[in-house]
């Protein structure tokens, strides 16, 4: 095992955001050290710290393991450059505001993928702000981010600013009124963000106490579906003030639910679940705008709200234009149809419940 042959795994692994180059490429490959039966590696980041630096650490040792067995004893670590050019200040004397000025913290959870989470929590966002509250969204699902497709900023990247003492602070991307900050944003759309639990909660906690939010009423935390150490590490590290759950009416989601709302309640965790969101409650033809299709099945929600004894926040109906706001990034609930004010009626909920 020498250098270049180290070079050569190394060049396996791409930075999501930076098209189809290797991170040998792109000259982060600080230096190489080989020790006895073993290699370390110290990958160069810019001064601002690269968003993605813990899943490019867990890429490149990944790559040396393949390439070179098990058996090799591997590390690989990161640091700043400290040559690199200084970014701008951002003109803010004080130090990083974190979550200072967030009035109310909620997670938007469900039990299961496919429920429609994404969707609800997007246009619960805008149905806020649609009703004057301040508010933004951190995209917390690092392994499937769909904020920017939702919201039409895909080809954006939030700008890092330098604050005192060394930390650094990103600006969310701003459109329909809220607040906007999403892992997808330093990614390409077809790259499939390939995490270990301890990198995905660190990039996490980026994601959201290194954004300059300001004065916000309500922060929405769109979480990964499941109950796991994203979920752990949330609650623990991010003063989340309790969480709404996502679900559609068919058994398969509801009995996901019990565990979301289980997980929630845990004694280790302990964090209110302010209610239950049925989506896709029925479906109703745009042409027959008063009928009414049950093709999850009826009041599942309902039911399970009640056995747990949370309320129903909201039933929202399962319409053509739901999907296409959320493909054409432009959420429903800038609308003034039934299903856009589906959306405020469930945000009007909301907030009257944390006042």
């Amino acid at each position: 095992m020498n250098e270049n042959e180290i070079l050569k795994a190394l060049g396996e692994v791409t930075h999501p955001a930076k098209g189809d180059k290797t991170i040998v490429e792109l000259g982060m490959v600080d230096s190489i050290e080989c020790v006895d039966n073993g290699v370390k590696v110290v990958l160069g980041f810019p001064k601002f710290r690269d968003p993605l630096a813990e899943y490019l650490i867990g890429g490149a040792k990944a790559a040396l393991i393949r390439n070179f067995g098990p058996d090799v004893k591997v590390e690989v670590s990161g640091k700043v450059k400290e040559e690199a050019p200084a970014k701008k200040k951002h003109g803010l004397e004080l130090g990083l505001e974190e979550l200072d000025n967030v009035r109310h913290v909620i997670g938007v959870a469900s039990g299961k993928g496919g429920v429609g989470k994404s969707t609800v929590a997007v246009n619960l966002a805008v149905a806020l702000a649609r009703m004057g509250y301040k508010v933004g969204l951190a995209d917390a699902d690092v392994y499937g981010p769909s904020v920017p497709k939702m919201t039409g900023t895909e080809n954006v990247q939030p700008e890092a600013f330098e604050e005192i003492e060394g930390k650094e602070v990103f600006m969310p991307i701003e459109k329909y009124g809220v607040k906007w900050m999403s892992i997808g944003y330093f990614a390409r759309p077809e790259q499939a963000l390939i995490w270990r639990g301890p990198m995905a909660c660190t990039a996490l906690k980026q994601m959201i106490l290194q954004v300059r939010w300001g004065k916000l009423d309500f922060l929405l935390i769109d979480m990964p579906p499941g109950t796991g150490d994203i979920h752990i590490s949330l609650v623990h590290d991010i003063p989340m003030e309790g969480a709404v759950i996502v679900s559609t009416p068919q058994a398969v989601a509801l009995a996901d639910v019990e565990k979301g709302v289980n997980m929630f309640r845990n004694d280790s965790i302990n964090k209110p679940v302010f209610g239950l969101v049925e989506n896709m409650a029925w479906f109703t033809p745009e042409e027959l705008p008063q009928n009414r299709y049950y093709i999850f099945g009826k009041d599942g929600g309902a039911r399970m709200a009640e056995k747990y004894d949370i309320p129903l926040l909201g039933q929202i109906p399962l319409v053509q234009s739901i999907r296409e706001g959320g493909d054409g990034g432009e959420p429903v609930a800038l609308s003034t149809r039934a299903d856009g004010i589906a959306f405020i009626e469930l945000a009007r909920r909301i907030a009257d419940m944390v006042k």
